[in-house]
């Protein structure tokens, strides 16, 4: 099995973040002001997220960007 690249671990992390508030892909992208579909390219790691909306997915999980990034 081949290893998971940062982008597909990013992903992965979104997603286990978001599923941990309870959120849908569609709530989550309104939390951020972001489209669902642009979520649901992160989370399948097809999207190279840009600094400024890093920093707005970690307000809207009410984390900071080291804790966003933990375990990658």
């Amino acid at each position: 099995m081949r290893n998971a690249t940062i982008l597909e671990r990013f992903g992965n992390r979104v997603r286990e973040l978001r599923r941990a508030q309870g959120l849908s892909q569609e709530a989550f992208a309104d939390k951020c002001g972001l489209d669902r579909t642009y979520i649901s390219g992160i989370e399948r790691g097809r999207r190279n997220v840009s600094l400024r909306n890093l920093d707005v997915i970690a307000k809207a999980f009410g984390i900071t960007l080291s804790e966003l990034f933990r375990g990658l």
